[in-house]
């Protein structure tokens, strides 16, 4: 549906607990600039088939600017790219950081003995580990590929598409270097995941980076987004509804973040590991994909309250690492 005046919105299906994707065209000359793709699955493939025979009124595809390495975003690229001919423009750190993840040497990497050992550490128990190895990640393979060049995209830069300027910002935390679009004569912010209306992006920490704090970077980012974009802006973010009332919702984010960080304080009070902290944050059953985020994402603010001095490793058990309040 057209959302703005020559913004076309694309919901797409995922199949997990979050049931879709939300992906842009804006028009672009006498086509239409993608935002995001989708996942790298035949049912979204299908659907991209469908839109650009019967939806988009005969023009074509001009080019592809994808926000992120996440499969829901980069999915389909190699299939679009190469369908059409199409020019991929992403961040640089997203970009290798995605032709990194989908080498296979890398996937297989998953289930090293340093990634086991990374979980075990933090208090999962061998079933938990494998089925977060074995069917958490397997989203992190449902992707088509990458094109062997790209052109970067890098915060300040300006991006005409269709003659509208768009500025370009990044940020991080949810990825390494997220971008996002604002048409600051227009107010349409795409936002990507940094900002969404209902639920906060996944801010986790990785067996690959294990002394990550993506939580400091995310809230770093909310701040600088404040400052930069208008309140009024309309913000069309890639998971949830479009909506207005961008500060708002950052201060909404902000304090949902100290929450957590005072629930694992409270849970802290008796020593535990990460993977004991996880039922403080997340009070419903879980598959293993969402396992692996809510795991990730408690390692993420005892990261950040370490950081902080607001937590310290507590070493009865050198097996284990527990955490207990400061």
């Amino acid at each position: 549906m057209e959302v703005a005046p020559g913004v076309l919105w694309l919901r797409l299906a995922l199949p997990f607990a979050l049931d879709h994707v939300n992906v842009y065209l804006i028009e672009d000359g006498a086509g239409w600039a993608v935002v995001d793709t989708g996942l790298g699955d035949d049912r979204t493939r299908l659907v991209w088939e469908r839109v650009i025979a019967r939806e988009l009124g005969g023009r074509p595809l001009t080019r592809i600017i994808c926000t992120h390495f996440h499969p829901d975003h980069v999915g389909q690229v190699g299939w679009l790219s190469a369908r059409d001919g199409l020019e991929l423009w992403m961040p640089r750190t997203e970009y290798y950081f995605s032709m990194m993840l989908q080498a296979k040497s890398n996937l297989d990497a998953l289930d090293s003995p340093s990634h086991l050992a990374f979980f075990r550490r933090h208090g999962l128990d061998e079933a938990a580990t494998d089925a977060l190895i074995h069917r958490g990640h397997a989203y992190l393979k449902m992707t088509t590929g990458l094109p062997s060049s790209f052109r970067r995209i890098a915060p300040g830069m300006q991006i005409d598409i269709g003659g509208r300027a768009f500025e370009v910002f990044t940020g991080g935390g949810h990825a390494p270097e997220q971008a996002m679009l604002l048409c600051r004569e227009e107010r349409l912010f795409f936002a990507a995941d940094q900002v969404l209306a209902r639920i906060s992006p996944n801010i986790s920490v990785w067996a690959w980076e294990p002394n990550a704090d993506p939580l400091q970077d995310y809230l770093h980012s909310l701040a600088a987004l404040r400052e930069a974009v208008p309140e009024d802006a309309f913000v069309l973010a890639a998971h949830n509804l479009p909506f207005i009332g961008l500060h708002e919702r950052i201060d909404e984010l902000a304090r949902h973040h100290a929450e957590r960080c005072a629930r694992v304080s409270t849970a802290c009070e008796t020593p535990r590991s990460a993977a004991e902290i996880v039922p403080f944050l997340f009070k419903r059953t879980m598959d293993a994909h969402q396992t692996g985020f809510a795991f990730g994402e408690a390692l993420a603010h005892i990261n950040y309250m370490l950081g902080r001095d607001e937590l310290r490793v507590f070493e009865d058990d050198a097996s284990v690492q527990r955490l207990q309040a400061a």
